[in-house]
Formats: C-alpha cells, sequence, structure tokens
C-alpha cells in the first residue's frame, strides 16, 4: 500500500462526472406533472449546469420538452449546430452580439430594452425574415427586464415593429427573486407586476404566445406561477431548489450526476506529518493519507479545505487540508485503500455517498454551484444515452 504495488493498467480517467440521462428524464416527467397544463422548457444553459448541453437537452426533447433555454447566444447557436431542432429560447444579451445568426437560426430572442430591439429589427431586415422575440419584464428580480416605467413604450415599439413584419412577439416572461424562499413578500409582489405587464402588452396589440416566470422552485411551489409555460433548471438535473422543505426525493426527483475519481496515491505517514500547504491539517499519529486527482481547477471548491465530504474505502470522510489546484489529501485513519480505489465526491447518495447539497452545505454555498463548476479537464460519460 506504499503507491507502486497493484497499480491499475487499464485506461481509465483520473476524474469522471457520469450523467444518468434516465434519472433526467424522469426528472422531466416529475416536473412535467406538477404543471401538466404549461408547456415545458428544459434549462440547459452553462453546459446544462454542467451535465454537457447537447445530450442533456436531447434527453429532456426526448421526455417531453418542447422548449429549451439558455443564457448565451452562443449557447443556442451550439445547440442548432448539434442539430437541436426544438424551440430554443436565449436572453443574456450585448450590444453588438449575433442577433442575426439566432434570427437566421430560429432562436427566439429576449429583448428587455429599446436598445435590443433596435438591433434585433435591424438584423431582421438584413436576414429578410421575421424575428422571434420575447420581451421580459422586471418584476422586481433587478437584473435583466424592462422596468414597468418603460414597459409602455417597449411594446408600443414591438407592436409597431411587429406590424411591420420585422419581428413577431411569441413570449412575455419575468424571473422570481426570491421564489426559493416560500412565503416571501416578493412572490405576490413579483406575480402581480408580472399580471400587469401581460395586460399592458396585450392592450398594446400584442397577442403573445407562451407567458412564463415559473423557475425550479416556481414550478414545484407555485402552481399559481405557471401560467403557459414553465422553465426549471436546477431541478430538472435533480438538486432540490428548496433544501429547506425538502431534498430532491421529496418531490420525486433524483440527482443526475455523480463525480467520482481514482486514488493516486495511497502511504502511510508517521505522527506531525503535515498535509498540504500551509499545514493546516497536521496526522494526529501514524496514519494512511489518500491522494484525490482532482481540484479546484476541475471544479473542487477551495472552501472545501478541511470540511468537503467524500466517500473513501465505504466510509464518508472529509477533504483534510487545502484543497489544491489538482489535488487533494483525504485521511484513512486505520483503514485501507489501493490506488485506482473509486473515491466519490458526490452522487444520489444511493451507496451513502454525499450529495452536491452536502458538499453546498460544507462550503456555504448552494447545489447550483456544486454542480455547475465542475470543469472541462472532468470527462462526462452518459448512463442512459439514445440516438
Amino acid at each position: 500500500m506504499n503507491g507502486t504495488e497493484d497499480e491499475h493498467t487499464e485506461a481509465a480517467p483520473r476524474a469522471v462526472a457520469r450523467i444518468d440521462l434516465d434519472a433526467l428524464r424522469a426528472n422531466v416527467g416529475a416536473l412535467r406533472a406538477r404543471a401538466s397544463r404549461a408547456e415545458f422548457m428544459a434549462v440547459v444553459k452553462a453546459d446544462a449546469y454542467g451535465h454537457g448541453m447537447v445530450p442533456c437537452a436531447r434527453a429532456a426533447v426526448q421526455a417531453g420538452a418542447r422548449w429549451l433555454g439558455v443564457a448565451t447566444p452562443e449557447e443556442a447557436l451550439a445547440l442548432r449546430a448539434a442539430g437541436v431542432g426544438s424551440r430554443v429560447l436565449c436572453w443574456l444579451w450585448t450590444p453588438g452580439g449575433p442577433w442575426r445568426a439566432c434570427v437566421e437560426a430560429d432562436v427566439d430572442v429576449t429583448v428587455s430594452a429599446m436598445w435590443a430591439l433596435r438591433e434585433v429589427t435591424r438584423a431582421a431586415r438584413d436576414a429578410g425574415r421575421t424575428a422571434r422575440v420575447q420581451l421580459k419584464i422586471d418584476a422586481g428580480l433587478g437584473r435583466n427586464g424592462a422596468q414597468p416605467a418603460d414597459w409602455p413604450e417597449l411594446t408600443r415599439a414591438a407592436r409597431a415593429a411587429e406590424h411591420d413584419g420585422l419581428i413577431k412577439v411569441t413570449g412575455v416572461w419575468a424571473h422570481f427573486s426570491c421564489a426559493d424562499e416560500p412565503g416571501h413578500p416578493a412572490i405576490d409582489r413579483e406575480l402581480t407586476v408580472f399580471r400587469t405587464a401581460v395586460a399592458r402588452a396585450r392592450d398594446a396589440g400584442l397577442e403573445p404566445e407562451v407567458r412564463h416566470i415559473a423557475n425550479s422552485p416556481g414550478t414545484l411551489t407555485l402552481p399559481e406561477s405557471h401560467f403557459d409555460l414553465v422553465r426549471p433548471g436546477v431541478a430538472m438535473y435533480g438538486i432540490s431548489p428548496v433544501p429547506q422543505l425538502g431534498g430532491p426525493e421529496e418531490f420525486g426527483l433524483r440527482p443526475v450526476m455523480t463525480l467520482a475519481a481514482r486514488l493516486a496515491s495511497v502511504k502511510r505517514v508517521p505522527g506531525g506529518h503535515g498535509v498540504s500547504y500551509g499545514h493546516q491539517y497536521v496526522t494526529p499519529g501514524e496514519t494512511t493519507l489518500a491522494l484525490v486527482p482532482m481540484g479546484y481547477a476541475d471544479g473542487v471548491p477551495r472552501h472545501g479545505s478541511g470540511a468537503g465530504p467524500v466517500l473513501v474505502a465505504g466510509k464518508w470522510r472529509t477533504v483534510a487540508g487545502r484543497v489544491a489546484m489538482d489535488q487533494f489529501v483525504v485521511d484513512l485513519g486505520g483503514d485501507a485503500a489501493s490506488v485506482g480505489d473509486e473515491v466519490i465526491l458526490f452522487g444520489p447518495g444511493d451507496r451513502g455517498e454525499p450529495t452536491a447539497e452536502d458538499w453546498a452545505r460544507a462550503c456555504g454555498t448552494i447545489a447550483y454551484e456544486i454542480v455547475t463548476r465542475v470543469g472541462p479537464r472532468v470527462p462526462r460519460v452518459y448512463v442512459g444515452e439514445r440516438p
């Protein structure tokens, strides 16, 4: 057990994120059942929250998602380049973005201000085709979206562009700020703002195809927010957006990603031996140290130093010392392990392994961040992939 014996010779990755597409499809089914009267948008931005955008998009469509949601135009165009033909909504734009490319690719683009309406109408003229546009209202989140005071001007201008054949307003939408805090007073306020914006858009002569505000927590806990379409993100990947109300199993969901690695070193060290940078951890006695070849360059949070949970040699343990760029150490005490043995950072929890939510609690963050930060050095392996 000195790190040189019994080494595995077969080709195997040092680390892997196993993505269970059957679980993802089942999650889509469970979420659709909670909003059975609304259409379903699968949010696959940020590489499908770290799970792999194109495979997850295809799996979601197989499970009944008619719409896909992304943040950037580059994500939308990547879906089109991969042959994904579903309706795609893109919402995060800056001046000079690839408006024409998205118009020509039949992407529904979000407009939140007059400058964006001018750019998309110009792109439509240049492309010689009608742009599909969704107008976003800032219902209270304070990020993107038109302020209610600016909404009348935007809707009138959008209707004029629609009359000229340059655009078709396909949707009106907004985003909750506090839907993950059940009972928060902002929820009702934002629903009121959104309903008013929808009514004023109708008064301006617009007839949007879909109205939507429900994100993952809205889909799960606010049926009054479902309108014509719901757009779950993190819940689709089996992570509860409201862990204070219950884990994924409480909502019929299952975590989709399992993050694992293979031990790179196992060795005995004496007591008083420093571990990793700064020697924040010093062995209390003679012990066995196991080296996990993953670090913050792979997405393991440095805030997990001394706290992040892992399953090694059948037991739940915590990171010993600091997480480094490419590796971290676990103290096995008197337990045995071998080079090449699997260590699970997080997964569904079936085998007693930690979950992404456990890592979030250990690091003082949210599970969304834990899965989305898994980096490109970690290959994704898909289980349940279909043609």
